[in-house]
């Protein structure tokens, strides 16, 4: 993301160089290896400079910051493809414990809905996780329990760049007595929420890969000039930058209404569809061409562009595949009708 003319997003410049500076430093001395865990001495760093948990309440121990802000943290992270948890820990795990009254402590958090069977699959970071907010549905309703990991029965895994996605299971019986009362709607903003930091994710990427594309184009000579001069180049080029920016576009739409509306606003739901389907589409021109344009060297794992096509193909499919979103999105053109859709589109 960047910074906006929009009161609801715009962020200070020196609280963005500061983040960015952070991580890009981190990043400097620790490329990434193999399978990703958590790194407590980057975690210690962030949680020292107030970025661990950005958007928490003063009075739980946070910075008192807001989404804006931490759109930008957590965009400088995949710019720079150091892979940690900060959305899970702070923006959702820690946000559902604030909003029910719960304690939050320094321990490191992740969180998981479980379905009726008491399990969860692809939950991000469980396996390095300290604690794992857990939301199960008891009725009409949902509760939440805030667990030890070795309460859980958690089995590792990955996804595409190595993040951990692991399952989760715990005897729902057992839980009952555990769990606090949470409203549907905290639920559904939840939802929302995740969805919404993959997108920022992808668009982050996004922009990444385009930014290696151009330099890469701009610099390789061939046949006596560079490959950004010849006409085949040039569309596929235009086609990244495009793509990269109705996803970013879309998505900082959907923020702004989310923030506007304090995560309330009835369109708010189409909104982030919106910015997943486009974010989604946009992940496979961006792949096929920054790749294509490429040529071998992009291939290779030396090259840093994997890092950032891998990262939006595996977190496109993340809360909400790309078909998801776009049967989401094609219900409610065909719910809104002939008279409503252009209403639909425009508000």
């Amino acid at each position: 993301m960047t910074t906006s003319t929009d009161p609801n997003v715009t962020v200070d410049t020196d609280l963005v160089e500061m983040m960015d500076g952070v991580l890009a430093a981190y990043r400097d001395t620790h490329p990434p290896v193999g399978a990703v865990f958590h790194d407590s001495e980057l975690w210690s760093q962030l949680d020292e400079l107030g970025l661990a948990r950005l958007t928490g309440s003063p009075e739980s121990g946070g910075s008192g910051a807001g989404w804006a802000e931490s759109a930008e943290l957590i965009s400088a992270a995949a710019r720079h493809a150091v892979r940690v948890p900060l959305a899970e820990h702070d923006l959702l795990a820690c946000w559902v414990l604030e909003s029910v009254g719960l304690p939050v402590d320094d321990a490191v958090r992740t969180v998981c809905l479980l379905n009726e069977s008491g399990t969860a699959t692809g939950v991000p970071w469980a396996v390095s996780a300290q604690r794992v907010v857990t939301i199960w549905a008891d009725g009409e309703g949902h509760r939440v329990a805030d667990l030890d990991a070795d309460a859980l029965r958690i089995t590792a895994g990955c996804n595409a760049i190595g993040e951990p996605r692991d399952t989760v299971a715990a005897d729902l019986t057992a839980l009952a007595a555990q769990g606090f009362g949470v409203s549907n709607t905290l639920v559904a903003q939840l939802r929302l929420k995740a969805a919404l930091v993959r997108s920022i994710q992808i668009c982050a990427a996004l922009d990444s890969a385009l930014d290696l594309t151009i330099e890469h184009t701009s610099s390789r000579v061939q046949f006596g000039r560079s490959l950004s001069k010849f006409q085949a180049v040039q569309h596929m080029v235009a086609d990244i930058a495009a793509e990269a920016a109705l996803a970013r576009a879309a998505t900082e739409a959907a923020l702004t209404v989310a923030l506007a509306s304090d995560w309330a606003a009835d369109n708010l739901p189409f909104l982030v569809a919106v910015a997943r389907s486009c974010a989604g589409h946009a992940t496979s021109v961006v792949s096929r061409n920054a790749h294509q344009a490429h040529g071998a060297i992009g291939t290779t794992i030396e090259h840093r562009l994997h890092e950032y096509t891998r990262a939006a193909l595996g977190w496109r499919s993340e809360y909400g595949s790309v078909r998801h979103w776009d049967e989401v999105l094609t219900r409610a053109a065909l719910n809104a009708g002939a008279s409503g859709l252009w209403p639909l589109i425009a508000d």
